[in-house]
């Protein structure tokens, strides 16, 4: 019996060690170029560094000239304006689509979930440069043209207030409406057809399906999407780094692109790394909030 039990635990100890051993490339790359970066960025917003010269211990002041800088404000506004007008459209507009392509009402779907997935896996380079032509400030630029047909004014896209966010936002959701759309499909495919059938012999209309078969069964995907949709806004850089270069105008900057320009344009580390702390506490704060409203809205329905 002895000899059993020993040979059990060594199998236990053996199949333990081979799933530690399979797994470890990942927890080992997560530690260096995760867990690490996050760890070292907590440290070094104490110090002053501008990454040659040796290391100042500054305490508190980088957050107090990062909270005091009337450029990190406009970045958070200029994060969340961008966020919500490019976010908010795109997720409805993913909805409708996935719940058109999911009918039964359009002819080759394949090749229509093909076309709407491509924007996501084109280069984002790509991407930004092509927005920079149409939303040029002259007035051959596209949309200028298009404006121009309606006898409106050129409008200078990159240094106006809301016609920098416009067309950021512009930039998000056509990059990420097709993504959202895969994924709202790939939940109305488990959605069982009889729930549309039923509602359609009780004469609901294509509005009444969305909101009373579609929405409910889609909730678990919805809170997924939304929460990765939130921290995506708040994460944004590339879009407005391109469309604006690397002056980052304040009408277009966003919180990334503030703590990346503090940190490789004008050397300061410890600030970049004062700004990336906030911003990690935002993106807590708003997802611990968009948690809980998720769950007082479940509870509500479960209660009526």
């Amino acid at each position: 019996m002895s000899r059993m039990r020993t040979r059990k635990l060594t199998e236990k100890k053996n199949n333990a060690l081979s799933g530690y051993v399979f797994t470890s490339p990942f927890f080992i790359l997560y530690a260096i170029f995760g867990f690490f970066p996050m760890v070292f960025s907590f440290y070094l917003s104490f110090f002053n560094w501008n990454g040659l010269s040796p290391m100042t211990f500054v305490g508190w002041k980088n957050f107090e000239i990062v909270l005091n800088d009337g450029s990190f404000y406009s970045s958070i506004i200029n994060t969340f304006i961008i966020g919500i007008m490019g976010t908010i459209p795109q997720l409805v507009i993913a909805l409708f689509i996935a719940f058109a392509l999911n009918s039964a009402l359009i002819r080759f779907q394949n090749t229509f979930r093909t076309l709407i997935f491509l924007p996501y896996i084109t280069s984002l380079v790509s991407v930004a440069i092509i927005f920079g032509l149409m939303f040029n400030n002259q007035p051959f630029g596209f949309v200028n043209y298009i404006l121009s047909l309606f006898e409106i004014d050129p409008i200078r896209w990159s240094q106006a207030y809301w016609p920098v966010k416009i067309a950021i936002s512009t930039m998000v959701l056509w990059r990420w409406v097709g993504y959202n759309t895969i994924i709202f499909l790939a939940g109305m495919q488990s959605i069982p057809k009889e729930l549309y059938e039923a509602a359609k012999i009780d004469g609901a209309t294509i509005m009444q399906q969305i909101r009373l078969v579609t929405l409910p069964m889609l909730r678990p995907i919805l809170m997924f999407v939304v929460f990765t949709s939130t921290i995506g806004a708040l994460q944004l850089f590339t879009e407005p780094l391109i469309f604006l270069g690397r002056g980052l105008r304040e009408e277009g900057i966003t919180i990334v692109a503030y703590l990346w320009r503090d940190a490789f344009v004008l050397n300061s580390f410890g600030t970049a790394s004062a700004a990336a702390i906030i911003m990690f506490l935002i993106v807590i704060i708003l997802t611990g909030t968009n948690l809980l409203l998720t769950n007082l809205v479940g509870r509500s329905r479960k209660v009526k």
